[in-house]
């Protein structure tokens, strides 16, 4: 997806999804990545909210276009990385 890069890993459980979140120095100075990193955490939790997911960790990667993507948009980047990893 244009705005995030999702990895899934299974569990052998069927807890609730574990979230982990990363932006690399490429992306920019701290205040950008903060910012960045904040913009993957509120629409993944407004996206999870709506269809949670079980036995699964993720990870989603921001990229350059993170942050300059619509919050609309991004959301939708993160159903469509969850629809393709086939945990949504």
């Amino acid at each position: 997806m244009p705005g995030v890069v999702l990895q899934a890993l299974p569990r052998q459980d069927q807890e609730m999804a574990r979230l982990g979140f990363t932006v690399t120095k490429k992306i920019g100075n701290a205040v950008t990545r903060n910012r960045t990193r904040r913009r993957l955490k509120e629409a993944a939790r407004l996206v999870l909210a709506g269809s949670p997911v079980l036995g699964v960790d993720l990870v989603l990667i921001g990229r350059e276009a993170t942050r300059k993507r619509r919050f609309v948009d991004l959301q939708e980047d993160v159903r469509r990385a969850l629809a393709k990893a086939g945990v949504a």
